[in-house]
């Protein structure tokens, strides 16, 4: 129950921390003076790219519940 614990702490901390604009935006971007729509921007894109990891990782969760739950004896 630990190891999940802190398996699911870790891949969040990452998708915070990730960058990830692509290069092109990154170039348009950072030629920019606040930098206030860079960071909108690079925010966008990482909740955009968490949610589907999200919907596998809950699909996965629940297949794995469903085949492995142990079945009372009779």
């Amino acid at each position: 129950m630990k190891r999940k614990i802190v398996f699911l702490l870790f891949s969040f901390l990452f998708f915070l921390e990730s960058k990830a604009q692509c290069a092109m935006c990154r170039a348009v971007l950072e030629s920019e003076e606040g930098q206030s729509a860079a960071q909108g921007i690079n925010d966008g894109i990482v909740y955009l790219m968490a949610i589907p990891y999200i919907l596998v990782f809950g699909i996965g969760y629940v297949v794995y519940i469903k085949f492995f739950k142990k079945k009372p004896e009779v």
